[in-house]
């Protein structure tokens, strides 16, 4: 073997031998020494859904992430773009072959992962493993976005963030989310704005139907963006190196457990009332029988998106 094995993948372990649970071990203790950490937190189960590798990463991404939040609580200052964006270069992105509708044509997973809550394909509604595992994490990405909350959005409220790595996503549209989402890149790279069609309203099934003139194109390097993720959006391609976060309610938010909802309180979350209008910050899409993209801005309502440098 080129390198050795990983314990937690292997399904039989009946087949391994002296030799390869030897090298583990030895394997396992360097690791921990070359990023100060603990052995015994190095321990991954087969259901976790972690490699070895990315128990370590993810640590060290975690005990980097409550250093920074506790430097900024000293410092009396917000969380910095440099300081969320040094967490996901040290935060290990799972392969996730679940979000087919996202999936570059030619790619059956990618680089993906979600903190806070989730409904399983079962309809369970909980937070997910890496929510409770590394709770630093998630409160840093929390405390970024509510610390620069612009303030025709300070009511924006969320229960769910897709960290994602390295890939443009194809035109798609969310399941059900409940009210908007916020989203912002971070890395060293060019292009990869977010394309978006703010009149989208689900009338035609077939997406490869939206025009391109009806789209609308956000710096998401250079700013803040508040959108409809029901709506059709994709990422333009890109060179470099690419992270997004997005911040978003799930469509069944009000039916999770309360324990749940309590759990999302104490990471940073903010969690819509049940009374929540969904369309308080942007309005609903009019169709492209209107023949217009909406705006950014302005008066008369709600835009259809808001975008903030």
């Amino acid at each position: 073997r080129e390198e050795p094995l990983d314990i937690s993948q292997v399904q039989d372990e009946s087949k391994l031998t002296e030799v390869d649970m030897a090298i583990h071990r030895w394997y396992k203790r360097e690791l921990a020494k070359k990023h100060g950490l603990n052995i015994d937190d190095l321990s991954v189960s087969k259901d976790g859904g972690e490699s070895l590798i990315m128990r370590v990463h993810r640590l060290v991404a975690q005990r980097n992430a409550k250093a920074r939040l506790e430097a900024a609580s000293r410092e009396d200052r917000p969380i910095s773009e440099d300081e969320v964006y040094q967490t996901l270069t040290e935060w290990a992105f799972a392969r996730n072959p679940n979000r087919v509708n996202v999936q570059p044509d030619g790619q059956d997973w990618v680089w993906s992962d979600t903190l806070g809550l989730i409904r399983d394909r079962l309809g369970d509604i909980h937070l997910t493993k890496p929510t409770k595992s590394y709770p630093e994490v998630t409160m840093l990405i929390n405390k970024y976005l509510f610390d620069r909350l612009p303030a025709e959005a300070r009511t924006f409220k969320w229960t769910s963030l897709n960290l994602n790595c390295n890939y443009a996503a194809k035109l798609h549209r969310d399941g059900n989310n409940f009210g908007p989402s916020m989203i912002k890149a971070f890395g060293e790279f060019s292009g990869g704005e977010l394309n978006y069609w703010p009149e989208d309203d689900r009338a035609t099934d077939k997406l490869e139907r939206l025009k391109q003139k009806d789209k609308v194109q956000l710096d998401l390097k250079g700013g803040l963006a508040l959108f409809n993720g029901n709506s059709g959006h994709s990422v333009q391609d890109f060179k470099g190196s690419r992270y997004s976060i997005v911040y978003f309610t799930i469509g069944a938010y009000d039916r999770a457990p309360q324990e749940a909802k309590a759990g999302l309180g104490d990471l940073g979350f903010r969690v819509p009332a049940s009374s929540e209008d969904p369309r308080a910050l942007l309005r609903a899409p009019r169709g492209y029988a209107a023949g217009k993209k909406g705006g950014g801005g302005g008066a008369g309502g709600s835009p259809a998106w808001r975008y903030w440098k």
